[in-house]
């Protein structure tokens, strides 16, 4: 026997055990598991052979929300949560680091970035947008041959699928890149008993996979089942037949892609599969569509049940309509209970759109009442709930969201319905483009999904302006791109950090950086003198860097913190032994696996071996130090006041603020800020003693009252705790309800260098998630000064506006402009969020005021020239005059009041300031005047006088300049009198001459 072929069936043999099998009859049977067979017990029997039979690592699945990977919007496959341990940056304290054989099932969302099945989503019965990922892994464990023979006998023994429905697809190479056929997988295939008309080859598309433009990649291998049988259905793989579909890939990652796009094989290789339970439900449940599964089934009877539609069918639109609901209440209700809430930009911006896409179906195709996709929350959490817990415990949190965002859609949904239907009936020619600036609009104010404008523009035989549209786009990213002053990150490779670990670098000792301590009431921070033992160059490890050259500087030992646990990295600079007065400035400090990296920009020469000295910016580290522990403190705070529901979605500090995003509905209020400040500076006041203790991490997990975040936590971790030693709190069990958290941080150890807190913004990012900012210190303390400085203006000004009544417009408007000037200096001075809220109130009100002031005199005067006017003149169907006036508003005013006074009569006013030469443009005419149009008159005049105007058929307005407005009078009383004459107007050449040259005399 061939040696491979031995090995192969022995692995085969060692790997499977006994087979346990569904049910009692030949795995060559036709069809597949009786229904009664649910997909829980498939999801469990895919985790017990890998658990129990195979020394897996059974590990949770991670949220949907990446863990600290700005690349994804969302958790999109099973191996992200493992890409520190791919990429070779887990940390080797961590839990993680240990990992060898893991098996899990992993929440997946593919909605938006690089793999998106939105769109496709109720068009066909098997994608999603929330699914399950089975799957398991090596690393640098079992590779190919292990890998295929537990796949193959897992399918084919334990789950029982016909061996004769399976086809199996490998990498055929290519030789542009170098890259030979994958003829080792094709052989254990073959000795598996796979026939070999059922292995197919294909290329880099279809079976080689990579994570990236660069990063851990390899060949891959597939297997696929055909749903019809009973036939050779070899040439329809990989072509996207709804019949023969993708089952399971295993992925062989051996290779490394560089930057210059260059492989190199890995150091350790790695094994990454992944088999999408829904579909594998539908197989071995022997459906024609993953929706007849009982993974959805319970779903679209409880849509048929609140619909006022017959029940699914399979075939029709509203069957569309059924799946999408089905499957995006499954999204909706995973991503909401991991903390990813619909709103206005990256995954919350998609997943708002999920939201509003199925609320549309459930409201105009399934005609269910409002409320109904929140109802459908309680089915989701019975059909997940089982092995996803927090779908029960966050039921009522997800619906709550739901709902507020549905109420919100529905509103606007008619009045952007009403937007589209008024531009039509604007539009002349059925054929135009619908224009993008309305279409942008409903997306940017109403919160509509672009693709949504599509369909209901579609529906209406309409295309908007895609070119148009697409360069609003453009400029609206580009605006809201932050150009930051800090440079890129010299990420390292996989690759490199397997060759420091070759050459038997040690990890960086980062003890030093909490080894500060408080004498005669300052903080002192310890000398750190260091060896450089590798550089990077961005591209490799090299043995020295010239001046000018920027590069990553690893140290045997460090005192700066590299930024991590939302703490902002240390700054400061280093000195070589022998070169004291030339400092290199430390421009980021970061984590890759156990070393820590200090990027620079080479003031001079610097090679491994040399001995540096590393100097702290000890004023920025203080200020980290007194805003992560005034982070922790109010975090406390927030659940003392607004209840222990409250979670925190996210934090960051620097030396200057802070900021924390936490779970919450609605808005705080201004009482509630004030006792969540008071909440912190009390402990700030009474100088509490901070303790930090390292813990086994199992053990930190048992103290009551523990907060913890999403993160992969070491092992030992640091508990962090104000006031209560952690050894107390280890052996006491019941909660202190004092601050105490798991924490990697740098931090006071005592509250009273805090000395003040003071919360300057608050809002709501989305739906259920709100974010605080507060600042410290002495820029506390300048916030309560500058509150009750504007406090004392608004005051002032109050006083003023209420003591003195005006009848003078220019008094008028200039408290107005006041009011506005004083609103923008609350709005942007660092103050506190609460007493912002009240002046905003009390300057709303002062606003309404004072417009009210103007607008009143602007009436009264308005009514005194219309009077005038209607006394010089008698002109009944005509009134074409010059006014004194200060602003468009008093001339329109004025015009309204002589067409109400002559209802007949053609009116316009023009208004010249001499001070600057401009003039202002207003006329009305009667609302049956067919000859002559208010718009038509008021552009024309305008852009006589080199300006330019607009309005309706009935009213206008416009502004223009000229020196010689008895001129610009007498040519706008002509050209309405041509067109009412019933004269085609003709070119007024002695007057529009004479009244041009004044336009040009005036712009020198």
């Amino acid at each position: 026997m061939p040696g491979l072929l031995h090995r192969s069936l022995s692995a085969t043999r060692r790997l499977t055990g006994p087979p346990v099998r569904f049910w009692g009859r030949s795995t060559r049977a036709r069809s597949a598991c009786p229904p009664e067979v649910g997909a829980a017990r498939v999801r469990e029997t895919f985790l017990d052979f890998f658990q129990h039979q195979h020394e897996h690592r059974l590990v949770p699945s991670s949220p949907v929300r990446p863990r600290g990977d700005p690349s994804l919007l969302f958790v999109n496959a099973g191996m992200n949560q493992f890409k520190p341990l791919l990429l070779g940056t887990v940390d080797p304290r961590s839990d993680m680091a240990s990992y060898r054989r893991v098996v899990n099932s992993q929440k997946c969302v593919r909605a938006g970035g690089k793999h998106n099945d939105l769109e496709d989503v109720g068009k066909d019965v098997y994608h999603h947008t929330f699914f399950e990922m089975l799957g398991n892994w090596s690393f640098g464990d079992y590779f190919k041959e292990e890998a295929c023979a537990m796949a193959w006998s897992l399918l084919t023994q334990h789950y029982g699928i016909p061996a004769d429905r399976l086809y199996v697809s490998y990498f055929a190479g290519d030789p542009r890149s170098g890259l030979a056929a994958d003829e080792e997988t094709r052989q254990i295939w073959l000795e598996l008993g796979v026939p070999a008309a059922r292995l197919l080859p294909f290329g880099l598309k279809e079976n080689f996979w990579e994570m990236g433009d660069t990063g851990p990649c390899g060949p891959c291998t597939e297997i696929h089942y055909d749903h019809v049988g009973g036939r050779d259905a070899a040439l329809l793989v990989n072509t996207h037949c709804p019949d023969l579909v993708e089952v399971w890939n295993l992925v062989f990652m051996q290779y490394n892609r560089e930057a210059e796009l260059q492989l190199r094989a890995l150091p350790h290789q790695s094994v990454d599969t992944g088999m999408g339970l829904e579909r594998l439900v539908r197989i071995l449940q022997g459906k024609k569509s993953n929706y007849d599964t009982d993974l959805f089934v319970p779903l679209l009877d409880a849509i048929q049940q609140r619909s006022g539609v017959e029940a699914y069918g399979g075939g029709t639109q509203v069957d569309v309509a059924y799946r999408v609901v089905a499957d995006h209440v499954r999204t909706l209700a995973v991503c909401i209970a991991d903390g990813v809430h619909p709103g206005m930009s990256g995954a919350e911006l998609v997943l708002r759109k999920i939201l509003r896409r199925a609320v549309r179906f459930c409201v105009e195709v399934l005609r269910a009442p409002p409320g109904t996709l929140a109802s459908l929350v309680p089915t989701v959490a019975h059909t997940l709930g089982q092995v996803y817990p927090e779908l029960h415990r966050e039921a009522d949190r997800v619906m709550d969201v739901i709902n507020q965002n549905e109420d919100h859609f529905l509103s606007s949904l008619q009045q952007g319905s009403n937007l589209i239907g008024r531009t039509l009936r604007m539009m002349q020619d059925t054929h135009q483009l619908f224009p993008a600036a309305v279409a942008w609009s409903l997306h940017r104010d109403l919160g509509f999904p672009l693709d949504l404008v599509d369909l209901m523009l579609e529906e209406r035989g309409v295309l908007v302006d895609r070119q148009q549209l697409d360069l609003l786009m453009a400029q609206n990213h580009k605006a809201a791109v932050e150009h930051g002053d800090a440079p890129p990150l010299l990420a390292m490779s996989v690759a490199t950090l397997a060759e420091l670990q070759r050459l038997g670098v040690t990890h960086t000792d980062q003890r030093l950086k909490y080894q500060y301590r408080l004498e005669q009431k300052r903080y002192v921070f310890p000398a750190c003198r260091a060896s450089v033992v590798a550089l990077f160059d961005g591209q490799r490890l090299v043995s020295h860097v010239e001046e000018g050259q920027r590069c990553g500087v690893i140290l045997d030992r460090t005192s700066f913190y590299a930024e991590q646990g939302g703490q902002a990295a240390d700054r400061g600079y280093l000195v070589r032994d022998d070169l004291q007065e030339v400092p290199f400035s430390v421009e980021a400090v970061f984590r890759a696996g156990g070393y820590v990296v200090h990027q620079v920009t080479a003031a001079h020469t610097l090679q491994t071996g040399d001995a540096v000295h590393l100097h702290l910016d000890q004023a920025h580290r203080l200020a980290c130090m007194v805003n992560h522990t005034a982070t922790h403190l109010l975090n406390l705070a927030l659940r003392k006041v607004l209840g222990p529901s409250v979670q925190q979605r996210g934090s960051h500090l620097s030396a200057d603020r802070l900021r924390l995003d936490f779970s919450y509905k609605g808005s705080l209020s201004r009482g509630q800020l004030q006792q969540v400040e008071d909440c912190v500076n009390q402990v700030v006041l009474a100088n509490q003693p901070v303790y930090v203790q390292e813990v086994a991490l199992q053990s930190a997990k048992s103290i009551a009252g523990l907060r913890t975040v999403d993160e992969v936590y070491p092992d030992p971790v640091r508990v962090v705790s104000v006031s209560v030693p952690v050894s107390e709190l280890l052996e006491d069990p019941t909660d202190r309800h004092t601050s105490v958290e798991l924490c990697c941080g740098t931090h006071l150890l005592h509250t009273a260098a805090i000395h003040d807190l003071v919360i300057v913004s608050e809002k709501q990012l989305v739906r259920g998630i709100s974010r605080v900012v507060a600042v410290t210190g002495r820029d506390a303390t300048q916030a309560r000064e500058a509150g009750q400085s504007l406090l004392q203006d608004v005051e002032s000004l109050s006083a003023r506006m209420t003591s003195s009544a005006s009848s003078c417009l220019d008094s008028a408007q200039s408290l107005a402009k006041e009011v506005g000037v004083l609103s923008d200096a609350v709005d942007n001075t660092p103050s506190p969020q609460w007493l912002r809220a009240e002046l905003q109130a009390r300057l709303k009100t002062l606003q309404r005021s004072s417009n009210t002031a103007v607008r009143k005199i602007q009436t009264k005067e308005a009514a005194v020239q219309a009077q005038s006017l209607l006394d010089k003149n008698e002109d009944i169907d005509l009134l074409v005059d010059s006014v004194e006036a200060e602003s468009l508003s008093v001339v329109m005013k004025t015009v309204n009041q002589l067409s109400w006074a002559r209802p007949q009569s053609h009116v316009m006013l023009l208004a010249h300031q001499r001070h600057s030469g401009k003039v202002f443009c207003a006329c009305q005419v009667p609302k049956d005047s067919a000859a002559l149009s208010a718009s038509d008159w008021a552009v024309a005049v305008c852009r006589q006088l080199g300006g330019d105007g607009g309005g309706t058929a009935v009213v206008a307005r416009g502004t223009g300049s000229s020196a010689d407005i008895t001129q610009a009078v007498r040519w706008a009383e002509q050209f309405a009198r041509r067109i009412l004459d019933g004269r085609r107007p003709q070119e007024q050449e002695v007057t529009s001459g004479s009244l041009m040259a004044g336009v040009h005399r005036n712009r020198k």
